[in-house]
């Protein structure tokens, strides 16, 4: 055999022996961008269908869909309140509970005067055991509760190893999250399941999507939350019930005025709220605000390690 003294000769044939190959290759490949193309054009439309339509259509009877009155579990925290003020907008009464009234007296009264519903405060604190339900059983005897909301209690957001958290602290993040959520809906979605409407919402975190370092007990609260929801929602969704697992990234503590936002990926918690509201009876489980639907899906794509190592540099931070 003749010896090859050229190198293009032997790229010739070998690209020649490997040319079928080669096509198959380029067609897996046009194949996968295909399918990645039509993934970016599903989700550019889920997300225009979700946070951008709904809030340019004509205004929406909430009471009339869902019921008259409202139950916010944890209301203290400021998305539930600012949930619990854009309902009263739509002219939905609401019960306030919370485990400290003290600080939400004069949410009460700013709701009542400016929006001319009834706002009920009721003081319960799950840690306390089973008895905390009957002031909340006695608040909703006898009213259409169309809409129940239980949040996440973020004072209990704190960066410390699982060993050094108090028994006390446990229970508390347990009993507050957990069981408040639990109870709270199963008192009053009975009587939604009998008028055959109504919603649940349970805001959590969109943390809840991967492991957090140094928050196991809280980031195991914000997984319940979400799981729970999904399994109502196929529970009772059929019978009326509309349940919703709402998953916001950070949300600025401090209330801006008006509806400016404090920034685009940190909005005040009277937009998010705002916003959220707009995908109630359109999404099961989203984010309730466009930038975090972003976020959401960019933590989706992300290895788990890096997760980890950016929330480890993080909470060291803070």
């Amino acid at each position: 055999m003749a010896a090859v003294d050229s190198f293009q000769l032997l790229y010739r044939e070998i690209a020649r022996s490997c040319s079928c190959y080669v096509e198959t290759l380029a067609l897996v490949g046009a194949c996968y961008t295909a399918s990645k193309a039509v993934i970016f054009m599903r989700d550019c439309y889920s997300l225009i269908r979700l946070h951008f339509i709904p809030r340019l259509v004509s205004h929406r009877d909430l009471s009339q869909q869902y019921g008259q009155w409202a139950l916010i579990c944890g209301a203290s925290e400021a998305i539930a309140k600012a949930y619990a003020e854009e309902l009263a907008r739509h002219g939905i009464c609401v019960i306030l509970i919370s485990s400290d009234t003290s600080n939400l007296a004069d949410t009460a009264k700013a709701i009542s005067d400016t929006y001319g519903v009834e706002a009920i405060l009721i003081e319960a604190d799950f840690s306390q055991g089973h008895s905390a339900c009957k002031p909340i059983k006695d608040a909703i005897s006898g009213k259409d509760i169309g809409v129940i909301v239980n949040s996440l209690d973020g004072s209990l957001d704190l960066s410390q190893g699982f060993m050094d958290i108090s028994e006390s602290m446990l229970w508390d993040t347990i009993n507050r999250n957990i069981v408040a959520a639990t109870l709270v809906t199963r008192m009053a979605l009975p009587n939604m399941v009998e008028r055959g409407k109504g919603a649940v919402v349970n805001i959590s975190d969109g943390r809840c999507l991967c492991l957090t370092s140094r928050k196991a007990a809280l980031s195991a609260s914000t997984a319940f939350l979400d799981n729970f929801s999904r399994s109502l929602h196929y529970e009772y969704g059929h019978r009326g019930v509309f349940v919703q697992s709402l998953l916001p990234f950070r949300v600025s503590s401090q209330a801006s005025e008006g509806y400016s936002p404090v920034g685009w990926l940190e909005p005040s918690p009277q937009v998010y709220a705002s916003h959220a509201l707009s995908t109630l009876g359109i999404s099961h489980r989203t984010t309730g605000y466009w930038p975090h639907a972003i976020q959401f899906r960019l933590v989706q794509c992300m290895p788990e390690w890096v997760w980890m190592l950016g929330s480890r540099i993080f909470t060291r931070a803070t």
